[in-house]
């Protein structure tokens, strides 16, 4: 069986699962390809734990984790199966990573996980684990959680990191728009993925530009240090464009292998 990619995808807002804008027909696109694939790890910033946790559940329900939006979105859903099996695995890889794990026997797909997956696999014939992101994750902390999920890629296991590659939403709130800034941090980790600069994505809040009013609170970047982490130096990055939505939200994403 041949290694799956690694993948970090922006997911924006939840309004993403009704605007795929450019980024959902390349996913779909990618989702094509994925017929090899037997299941899928996500992780997402929009469920965080003490420790970390993991979906043991046989069917993933969709979780509308969201309020204030259109009322087609509510309506939206993305049924598919977990893999309680898999999920085993999970927790034994993480486990001896040194994470305390626990198993969620009830726990659906937040928006985080099931918007993208919806571009990414709109049939839903893929079985999904869902890992959440401890509170006090760091840098250090997501790319060892990356690290950790990496040996699943040798058994038919896509692993995706669900965030967003920038995500200031009191300035969205506010309308305010500057998209200068934005597209600053946005080029310097592009820049960086594509070095492999680990050392500066682990440290880009003092070495990329506007890091803090790109990402006030980290959360939603460091999925893509997981993903990260689930790759090594024999994968090739490559940008998957997504443009940026309502002035300063960046949807580009990377995928690797």
């Amino acid at each position: 069986m041949s290694r799956t990619p690694a993948l970090f995808i922006s997911h924006g807002s939840p309004m993403f699962a009704l605007e795929p804008g450019l980024l959902g027909p390349k996913l779909a696109r990618l989702g094509e390809t994925l017929d090899g694939v037997r299941a899928i790890v996500v992780v997402s910033p929009h469920w965080q734990t003490r420790g970390v946790q993991v979906t043991a559940a046989t069917t993933l329900e969709t979780i509308h984790d969201f309020g204030g939006f259109p009322a087609p979105l509510y309506q939206l859903h993305y049924p598919v199966a977990g893999d309680p099996q898999l999920a085993q695995e999970v927790s034994r890889l993480l486990k001896d990573a040194g994470f305390a794990v626990a198993a969620n026997d009830h726990r659906g797909l937040d928006h985080g996980a099931w918007v993208p997956l919806r571009h990414l696999r709109p049939q839903g014939d893929i079985p999904v684990v869902q890992v959440s992101m401890p509170h006090d994750l760091d840098t250090e902390g997501a790319l060892r959680l990356g690290r950790a999920l990496a040996p699943l890629r040798e058994q038919g296991v896509l692993v995706i990191g669900s965030g967003s590659l920038t995500h200031n939403l009191y300035e969205l709130r506010q309308h305010l728009s500057d998209p200068e800034y934005a597209q600053a941090f946005v080029e310097w980790v592009g820049a960086a993925v594509a070095q492999r600069d680990v050392e500066g994505l682990l440290d880009y809040r003092r070495r990329a530009p506007h890091a803090t009013r790109a990402h006030p609170t980290e959360e939603h970047f460091l999925p893509l240090l997981v993903a990260l982490g689930a790759s090594d130096d024999a994968d090739v990055a490559s940008l998957i464009e997504g443009g940026m939505t309502h002035g300063t939200l960046s949807m580009d994403s990377f995928g690797w292998g």
